[in-house]
């Protein structure tokens, strides 16, 4: 009897475990806890960028990265802005792609 107790609260441990590893994995569409740190430093590098930048008003900029990919969305005033903001996000380090679904109003 005691046995059999051991052995189901073993399979629950091991249960609990590969639930808690299959939450930190990545799928094609959610990132893994590892990505989702790295895409977190990516947007913050980028908006820092976009901050210190005369050309780009970074208010009206939002950024999202996913798997090193920066999403860049919102309204700038003209042209210059909205290839500007591509061009800071571009030169970012981590960075694989942009894109950039700015809106010139």
């Amino acid at each position: 009897m005691r046995n059999l107790a051991f052995i189901a609260r073993s399979a629950a441990i091991v249960l609990m475990l590969g639930g808690a590893v299959a939450a930190c994995s990545s799928t094609p569409t959610r990132e893994s806890t590892g990505e989702y740190i790295d895409s977190a430093a990516i947007t913050t590098k980028v908006k820092a960028e976009l901050i210190k930048d005369p050309v780009t008003k970074a208010g009206q900029i939002s950024v999202e990265t996913f798997r090193d990919v920066v999403q860049l969305s919102g309204f700038v005033d003209d042209a210059q802005a909205k290839a500007r903001a591509e061009q800071i996000a571009r030169n970012v380090q981590g960075v694989r792609a942009v894109r950039n679904d700015l809106v010139v109003k």
